[in-house]
């Protein structure tokens, strides 16, 4: 690992990549949806410093975040904004410059725009008129923490991103039970003030043995990855209040050997589950049949869920 580039040569090759970069091709008329650091602003590559430059205004979700970003990297190009309240004017807006030829780069504070950010109607919008839109990918945290945990392999590389957690008490343990039923990776969004409440929730859902990886404060100074079984996770965020602090990707892993536990066609179990069903809710039956069978409750709840649908 060289640690000691000189400046000279650092900057040549900057430099020379940043040229090649300029040369590429840059339509007009286009909207450029353009993925921004997620923390450290280190992260902008060098294509999307480009498309901002380029722009001849940048719609953004909050124009005061964006200017921060902008004046890091000094980038002069004026922005208007775009964000989930006023999305369908901004659409008109931007599809109005297209048609003058303009490019419009779309950034949201912070990732992807279009992507649990504002942006999608926009570039619905501007599809449907017949514009050119160019994504000019990036940082993600989503990718960030699954890249950071271990829950997805090259021979499993599934996963599902399901968002923020509802935050009703109610709606998030029915969401909860939903998604975490999927045989993948589950990748979700929780702000610091419900962290504590889904992770009980998370528990309740799962079990405890279920494994969970929390990731906060990603590319920033504090980074934090540590994955767990979900028993352990209210005594981890507990044992410093640090940890309660920042912005919060979970991951639920794929329960290990759910398919084995539980077949759709094991006729004990699918007998057991039947009869349950005709007086219990699908949870409750998940839950009992657990506690007869010994098998994983968010196993049995998939088939219970499957079992109620098709009766």
């Amino acid at each position: 690992m060289n640690q000691n580039v000189p400046p000279a040569t650092a900057g040549d090759a900057w430099t020379r990549m940043a040229e090649r970069v300029a040369g590429q091709h840059w339509p007009e008329a286009a909207l450029y949806v353009v993925a921004t650091p997620i923390g450290n602003l280190g992260d902008l590559g060098l294509r999307a410093w480009q498309a901002l430059a380029r722009a001849d205004v940048i719609a953004a979700e909050d124009t005061r975040s964006s200017r921060s970003l902008l004046d890091a990297w000094g980038i002069s190009t004026p922005l208007m904004a775009a964000h989930r309240h006023n999305e369908a004017s901004a659409a008109q807006d931007i599809c109005q410059r297209l048609a003058q030829g303009q490019r419009v780069a779309l950034v949201s504070d912070a990732g992807a725009p279009a992507v649990s950010d504002p942006g999608a109607r926009v570039v619905r919008a501007v599809r449907a008129a017949g514009y050119t839109v160019v994504p000019v990918p990036g940082p993600s945290s989503v990718i960030a923490a699954l890249m950071g945990s271990g829950a997805t392999s090259d021979e499993n590389p599934a996963y599902a991103f399901a968002g923020f957690a509802p935050s009703k008490a109610m709606a998030r343990q029915r969401w909860l039970r939903s998604w975490c039923a999927l045989p993948a990776p589950v990748v979700m969004f929780e702000s610091p003030h419900r962290l504590a409440a889904c992770l009980a929730d998370l528990l309740e859902a799962c079990g405890p043995q279920r494994m969970l990886t929390i990731a906060r404060e990603l590319t920033k100074r504090f980074e934090q990855i540590a994955t767990l079984p979900l028993a352990q996770a209210a005594e981890w965020l507990a044992a410093d209040p640090h940890r309660a602090q920042g912005e919060f990707v979970l991951i639920v892993h794929a329960a290990e050997a759910a398919a084995d536990a539980a077949e759709p066609d094991d006729p004990a179990t699918g007998t057991l589950l039947d009869a349950l069903l005709e007086t219990l809710s699908v949870r409750d039956a998940a839950r009992v049949a657990a506690k007869v069978t010994g098998q994983p409750r968010d196993a049995l709840y998939a088939m219970a869920l499957a079992r109620k649908a098709s009766s």
